[in-house]
Order: structure tokens, then C-alpha cells, then sequence
């Protein structure tokens, strides 16, 4: 593995109605959901890593942890970011941030990872 701390990605996303509190079921407003957030997050933490993995390695979620902060309506734009802070063998820590477009903070947290042989994982299931 090629895995060291500095690896990045970022998603970008125009808030959809399919994106709200609303569509995923975490409540009845119009804004970002917190689950959708979460899920473009932990896309971003796989995409940071995917082509640095070995092959037949993947990349699973262990531990999160997000904060909120700010709502985001449907048509606002929001930069999703993850960067990879700390390899500890086979475990992966990144930050996570999202930002709207005049820079305001949505979100921050943590996302953990472990590096797993996907055959090895998907025999246990």
C-alpha cells in the first residue's frame, strides 16, 4: 500500500430535494440531510484511498463522527472534503469538512476506515 497522510478527495453536490432530511427519513425540513452528508463524506474517504490500495484491498467503515452545523436548502452548493491524517497499520483516520459556496462551515468530523482483503471480508458475511 501507498497509503500515507496528505491523501485527498473532494465531492461537490448541488443540494436535491432527494438530499433532504425529508427523502432520507432523519427529519422534516428541506435542508441537507445529516445521513446524506454522512454518505457523501465516507464517499469521498473511499475515493481518497481507493487507487492506493493494493489489489483485491478494499476500504471498510468503523468509526465516524460528524457535526452538523449549519443548514444547507435545496439549490446551495456544498464542497464535501476528506483527507486522509493518520495510517496505523491497516487503520485509516481521516478529516472531513463540508463547506457552502460563500465558505461557511456545514460540517466537520472524523471518519475511520480499515483496510481489509475483500475476498477474506466477504467470505465471513
Amino acid at each position: 500500500m501507498s497509503l500515507a497522510p496528505g491523501l485527498r478527495a473532494e465531492v461537490r453536490i448541488v443540494v436535491e430535494h432527494e438530499d433532504t432530511a425529508i427523502r432520507v427519513g432523519s427529519g422534516d425540513v428541506p435542508v441537507l440531510g445529516t445521513p446524506r452528508l454522512l454518505a457523501l463524506a465516507e464517499g469521498a474517504t473511499v475515493e481518497a484511498v481507493q487507487r492506493h490500495l493494493e489489489p483485491g484491498r478494499t476500504s471498510v467503515g468503523t468509526r465516524v463522527l460528524i457535526e452538523h452545523r449549519l443548514p444547507s436548502p435545496v439549490g446551495a452548493h456544498v464542497e464535501i472534503v476528506a483527507e486522509l491524517t493518520e495510517v496505523d497499520g491497516r487503520r485509516l483516520v481521516f478529516s472531513v469538512s463540508a463547506a457552502d459556496e460563500a465558505g461557511a462551515l456545514v460540517a466537520t468530523g472524523t471518519i475511520e476506515r480499515v483496510v481489509v482483503d475483500r475476498e477474506r471480508f466477504l467470505a465471513r458475511l
